[in-house]
């Protein structure tokens, strides 16, 4: 991978550590034939049998995540207020308080328990054991399944007795089918019911969870006991401790954690085995470390030590995003050799002696480790040394090909478990978002090909900063590693959108509304907003088509829905961790859905001829906006920007709806639109590079490759001349296009080339008499993972009819303002007076061409008081009418016409306008885009 382009996402794969199985592997054998197994194949034999064909499954609520095997069957019943529990030997204390309290929720009250004795009670729950039971109910146990397996029967046996058996092959199988039947209680009049079911289940994958880490803030001890618990009710087993923001992970990784941070590790310890949740501790001491140094790796043990003595049994030590070329001791490079090779000989050499400690312990799951080249499965140097020489049983992360791969395939798997030697494990960096600040990424989790358990060990999520806002993604990542088979990215999606809204339609809807405008990452998501990206499109349509009416009733209703979602998932979600954490994003949604919706009323007035109206709402939107852009997340790096709410496609209907203001005003100027093919970093929005001030820039959040573009859209066919396009800047001077081509087209379709680049400044004049509407600079070949930043992108627009205005006379203006904002096009730039006009003062606008003018439009401030004169042919003055409160339409009869004057009522406040315009009498007005 390029070096820029891993020094800005690194960010995500430095943010991964590890996992393993929990209480199913107990002895340092038994794991590492585990380990040397591969994924879990499904076991041989016989699917469930029941006592009577399958009834409608319709009838089960849907489990998650998704079964292996699952028949219905017709003899379910009502859950009695008495209900027995049979403790059996695969059971544990966790297990019994997820079923307890699963029967207390659906109406029990009297829970009688026994160890292995039938207490005969109208309902009985066999917890860990009833084989007796199964084998009377037509069910086969769960002998044969793989670690973690389980079968769950609901049903009655021929002597018409109610039973539900929950058979685990181990402790977690059983724990795991206590958090099945917790799934199955249908809500019901009277009595909740019980399906009859039977479940024979098993996990794809030994690692399924997460892994904290990401850069920033990290989670707090109870964000992390939260965590903890999800991952535990979801059957996810595996809990990776490795935040990059804690010190004594990497930078201070010698040294000891406090005392108060090691209880607090401890804690988490606790939790997580009581969710069945493996507790992996990884330390990274590959910034410093001298691989050969006794001391060193006594430093790194007496750490792994003090996490052991707290009960931790699986670690990892990642190696990434440190540079192998630098040795930090002279005795490595003379042991090893220099070079990928030697680093790679190097890392093994020390993971080895750390699988030696783990040997020694018993009870301790494989070592993991993350190379230094995680990303990819070229055949390198390096990986060859970590093939050849580390210890088989040492599982190794990757993060696919890519930091954040848009797919990973089971091809890419297969060649990354041959390339390594080794059992692979993916860190998925989704949705962690450290690297794109401001987003909340809520849209699927996708791209991942079903199958992959065939070749991968486990996958394991690397979530945001946000702990509670990544539950929708984890509830994916928990339905594919246990069932890749049948994995379904968008019905998992709404399932955990549906899960956190607690089962109420309106709140699920809100928040697939919410999600929609906070889909963009850059990498599994390159489309921002898919739905409201479609309905605006169709707005444009009809608006174009002339049905404008209709176009904004249609486009009313969601935009409303979108406002309001924000207070339907606050009164609605069932987790109270999302709303604190998702605030940021919930705010800023209800002010950008309220710029939208007055963009619309703005565009209804214009359609009634209300311009009076028109200006006041669209005086209301630049407000809205800044209010929605000073806002700010409390956890670092959001807190360095504004949280990014359906950007490129929110923003930019508004700022089409106030262009297609500006023509109905008669602001007719060529304003050229950006466009490219690439992502934002932070506010650095395309449209600074036509800003015409080359101190801002566009400034892409990825390294551009070929066939990417930046280029302008001119509106409509122009006759062009001299083209520049300025990249890079001070400070990333390799940011841009190095190879390129700069071409035109007059349809979007056929392309001329004008000329090639592969320098930071590309110019060329067209040819007399081109004629083009767009202009673009397309990427030819690679950029060696440096990021792009255009300062302008300026096109000679050489047929242009736009009149230019100047602007003379007074009051003075005031600092930050000046008399050319009265005319200069932009209705956002205000002539501010720096006084009270004095006897005489006026404010004379003149054009560079006498035409035709039908009226005068004023956008003013509500008490500036003046009589508004223009000036015709012969240079006459003569007085068209006063100005009214804001706004302000005088009739100019269609006479010629070359300057507008203002004639300041004396002792009136300091006058403010936002702009003057000359309605001219043909083609001043169109009303378009």
């Amino acid at each position: 991978m390029a070096a820029r382009l891993r020094a800005a996402l690194t960010i995500l794969a430095a943010a991964v550590l590890v996992p393993m199985s929990g209480a199913v592997l107990s002895a340092s054998a038994a794991l590492k034939d585990a380990s040397a197994s591969g994924a879990v194949a499904a076991p041989a034999g016989p699917a469930p049998a029941g006592p009577a064909p399958a009834g409608p499954m319709a009838d089960v609520p849907k489990v998650w995540p998704t079964p292996q095997q699952e028949t219905s069957r017709d003899d379910g019943f009502p859950v009695t207020p008495v209900v027995g529990l049979v403790r059996g030997p695969t059971t544990d204390a966790a297990a019994e308080k997820v079923v307890r309290d699963t029967l207390t929720r659906a109406g029990v009250t009297d829970i009688r328990a026994t160890d292995g004795q039938d207490p005969h009670t109208p309902v009985t729950v066999w917890l860990g054991g009833g084989a007796e039971v199964l084998a009377r109910l037509g069910v086969d146990g769960p002998s044969g399944l793989p670690a973690e397996g389980y079968v769950l029967a609901t049903g009655r046996t021929p002597d018409d007795r109610k039973h539900v058996v929950l058979g685990g092959v181990d402790a977690d199988g059983t724990y795991y089918a206590a958090q099945t039947l917790r799934q199955l209680v249908l809500p019901h009049a009277g009595r909740d019911q019980l399906p009859g079911v039977a479940i024979r289940d098993w996990p794809s994958m030994r690692y399924r969870g997460s892994i904290e880490g990401f850069y920033g803030t990290p989670y707090t001890q109870a964000d992390r006991l939260d965590h903890v618990d999800y991952l535990g009710a979801h059957k996810m087993n595996t809990y990776e401790y490795a935040p990059k923001d804690d010190p004594y992970h990497r930078e201070r990784w010698r040294d000891p954690y406090p005392a108060d941070k090691l209880a607090e590790l401890g804690t988490l310890v606790d939790r997580a085995r009581q969710n069945h949740v493996d507790f992996t501790f990884a330390l990274s001491p590959g910034l410093s470390i001298c691989y050969s140094s006794k001391a060193d790796l006594d430093a790194l043990l007496a750490k792994f030590d003090a996490i052991y003595a707290l009960g931790g049994r699986s670690f990892n030590v990642p190696l990434d995003d440190i540079d192998y070329n630098t040795w930090h001791c002279d005795q490595d490079p003379a042991m090893f050799g220099t070079g990928a090779a030697g680093a790679g000989k190097a890392q093994a050499y020390l993971l080895n002696r750390v699988q030696a400690w783990v040997d020694s312990k018993g009870d301790v799951a494989p070592l993991q480790m993350v190379p230094t080249e995680y990303y990819n499965t070229t055949e390198s140097p390096y990986k060859k040394a970590i093939r050849e020489n580390l210890d088989p049983h040492v599982v190794v992360h990757w993060t696919g090909v890519g930091v954040v791969p848009a797919t990973i395939t089971n091809a890419q798997a297969a060649a990354a478990k041959k390339v390594f030697g080794h059992q692979v494990l993916v860190w998925d960096n989704y949705p962690v978002n450290d690297y794109i600040a401001g987003r909340l990424p809520l849209g699927p989790y996708t791209g991942r090909e079903r199958g992959l358990s065939d070749h991968v060990v486990g996958v394991i999520s690397n979530p945001s900063n946000q702990a509670a806002a990544s539950k929708p993604a984890l509830f994916s990542f928990a339905d594919f590693s246990w069932h890749d088979a049948t994995f379904d990215d968008r019905a998992a999606w709404e399932a955990g959108l549906n899960e956190l809204a607690g089962g109420d339609a309106a709140t699920a809807a809100a928040l697939r509304v919410f999600a929609d405008v906070s889909t963009y990452d850059g990498t599994l998501h390159k489309t921002q907003a898919p739905e409201l990206r479609q309905r605006i499109d169709t707005f444009w349509s009809s608006w174009e088509a002339g049905d404008r009416g209709a176009a904004i009733a249609a486009l009313r209703t969601y935009v409303q829905s979108l406002g309001k979602a924000p207070g339907v998932i606050r009164a609605g979600v069932t987790d109270p961790r999302f709303v604190p954490e998702a605030a940021a994003w919930l705010d800023a949604t209800e002010l950008w859905a309220k710029a939208g919706l007055t963009a619309l009323d703005m565009l209804d007035a214009q359609e009634t001829g209300d311009g009076a109206r028109a200006w006041r709402d669209r005086q209301q939107i630049a407000p809205l906006i800044a209010r929605a852009k000073a806002i700010r997340d409390s956890r670092a790096p959001h807190n360095s920007t504004y949280p990014r709410i359906a950007d490129g496609v929110l923003d930019k209907f508004v700022a089409d709806a106030e262009e297609a203001n500006d023509h109905w005003l008669g602001l007719t100027k060529t304003r050229p639109v950006p466009v490219t093919t690439l992502g934002t970093y932070a506010d650095n929005a395309p449209e600074r590079m036509v800003d015409g001030d080359p101190g801002t820039f566009y400034w892409t959040d990825g390294a551009p490759s070929p066939g990417d573009v930046v280029g302008l859209d001119l509106g409509a066919v122009h006759e062009i001349g001299d083209i520049a396009v300025l990249m890079s800047k001070s400070g990333s001077p390799n940011d841009y296009i190095h190879a390129g081509t700069l071409e035109y087209s007059a349809d979007g379709q056929s392309w001329t080339t004008l000329t090639t680049g592969t320098t930071a400044e590309v110019r060329a004049s067209a040819p007399a008499g081109t004629s083009a509407r767009y202009v673009r600079y397309r990427v030819t070949g690679g950029n060696d993972g440096y990021w792009l930043v255009v300062r302008e992108f300026s096109v000679e627009v050489r047929d242009s009819h736009d009149v230019t205005y100047s602007v003379s006379g007074g009051p003075a203006a005031a600092d930050g303002s000046s008399l050319r904002a009265a005319a200069d096009g932009d209705v956002h730039a205000w002539y501010r007076a720096a006084s009270s006009p004095a006897a005489g003062d006026a404010l004379v606008v003149t054009a560079s061409t006498s035409r035709p003018l039908a009226s005068v439009v004023v956008l003013s401030a509500s008490d500036v008081r003046a009589t508004v004169q223009v000036r015709d042919g012969s240079g006459r003055w003569r007085t068209l009418g006063t100005l009214a409160p804001d706004f302000t339409e005088l009739s100019a009869g269609g006479q010629e016409t070359d300057a507008v004057r203002l004639v300041w009522a004396q002792g009136s406040p300091p006058p403010e306008v936002a702009e003057i315009v000359f309605r001219y009498a043909r083609g001043g007005s169109t009303g378009v885009r």
